[in-house]
């Protein structure tokens, strides 16, 4: 891999540490500010919010400009965002700093991951995509706990501190690493690039996204009690249990890469029928201590094995003209999945099958997105079959030399 592909997975890091470290650190906060658990859980919920928003936003805004200048630019905002955060008096001003941190997420991964595959052969693109997201899977191994303790130790206003160095960082990796690249020009002019973007092919794409990582949070958010309450362990060993989940998370996210570099469609629904089977089971595994560490580890490698294929298919059916705001919005569809897979899990519980329910729920969910893939693949493939018998009117003649259009099949 290039220098640059590893430049941007620092920024990766940076970012989602951020994302995550505040589950950390809201007891702290709570305290802090004299605001219950639930109120300083919304700071989670306001940052997904701005991400799926902020993607569109910013990345029509950055449109033309080089992606380079765009990354930069981004890190910038990224280090306001965090020192803001380290600054805030209050709640309210947390909570509108964490929002404008939020705002650079999903430009800077749909971004990065245009410059990622735009730097290596066409048989390495998903394995670009997957190493800068392996900044995004160590965040979550390395980054939260280390910015959790951090916290515990010199109070939660020194993480952000921290990760407002590692924004620095990342900046200084991306100004030295990362090569020029011009800007696509057609996304905030509307064209072909908006009608690339919002074909078929794409919204379907961004669709098995949100359902894959609806099922996906419907369980993840709420893991903690049901280690707990179902498999009987103790607080204390959560965290613990955890890092397997991030382990798997890094083993699955560069397994899903490679398989989507050798064949995308196969990767692609092997990988959600995969994620759609341990949600399933882990309704059955979730009462056993070992059998509930085992699957742990198996759901994080089940959720970041679809990451590559997923942002791949993005990529490919939105074309060169839009593949920025594409790859932009379909991080808002992670982030989108997120929200919705928590309310998912809350809402069965509040609704009275509770806990031991929600793996089975979630699997319902993914289930949908392997129904979404299915169905996308067919029509795939029957365009493929009509281009092939010259139905396309783009293309009447085929490959003949001569033809009259009129006259084609």
């Amino acid at each position: 891999m290039p220098a640059a592909v590893y430049a941007l997975t620092v920024g990766a890091f940076g970012i989602g540490t951020t994302e995550f470290v505040i589950m950390g650190l809201l007891l702290q906060v709570a305290a802090d500010f004299q605001v219950n658990v639930a109120s300083a859980g919304l700071l989670v919920s306001g940052y997904a919010l701005g991400v799926f928003l902020g993607a569109p936003v910013l990345t029509l805004l950055s449109a033309r400009w080089p992606r380079k200048r765009v990354l930069l630019t981004l890190m910038a905002i990224f280090i306001v965002g965090n020192v803001a955060c380290a600054l805030a008096p209050n709640y309210a001003l947390l909570m509108v700093a964490r929002v404008i941190t939020s705002l650079t997420h999903g430009t800077f991964f749909g971004v990065g991951s245009v410059v990622a595959t735009g730097l290596v052969r066409e048989d390495r693109k998903a394995s670009a995509i997957s190493v800068m997201f392996t900044g995004l899977t160590f965040a979550t191994l390395v980054g939260v706990p280390a910015g959790a303790w951090l916290g515990l130790q010199l109070g939660w206003r020194s993480t952000f501190w921290a990760v407002s160095a590692l924004g620095l960082l990342g900046l200084l990796a991306v100004a030295v690493l990362v090569p020029d690249q011009e800007a696509e020009h057609v996304e905030s002019g509307g064209g072909s690039g908006l009608r690339e973007v919002f074909s078929e092919q794409v919204l379907t794409a961004l669709l098995m996204t949100v359902l894959s990582w609806a099922g996906v949070f419907a369980v993840f958010t709420y893991v903690q009690p049901m280690l707990t309450k179902l498999a009987g362990f103790s607080d204390e060993a959560v965290s613990g249990i955890l890092l397997l989940f991030g382990a798997g998370m890094i083993a699955g996210n560069l397994l899903g890469g490679k398989l989507a570099d050798r064949k995308l469609g196969v990767a692609l629904l092997g990988s959600l029928v995969s994620l759609a089977t341990v949600l399933g089971l882990m309704g059955l595994a979730m009462h056993q201590k070992a059998t509930a560490v085992v699957f742990v580890g198996l759901l994080g490698a089940a959720a970041f094995g679809t990451v590559a294929p997923l942002q791949l298919s993005v990529l490919k059916h939105a074309g060169k003209a839009g593949q920025t705001l594409a790859s932009s919005l379909n991080i808002g569809a992670f982030n989108l999945g997120n929200a919705i897979g928590a309310w998912a899990g809350g809402w069965v519980i509040a609704s009275g099958p509770g806990l031991p329910e929600i793996p089975w729920v979630a699997a319902l969910i993914a289930t949908g997105a392997v129904g979404v893939a299915v169905w996308s693949i067919r029509r795939e493939r029957r365009r493929q079959l009509a281009k092939a018998l010259y139905l396309f009117p783009e293309d009447p003649c085929g490959s003949a030399d001569r033809c009259d259009p009129a006259e084609a099949p």
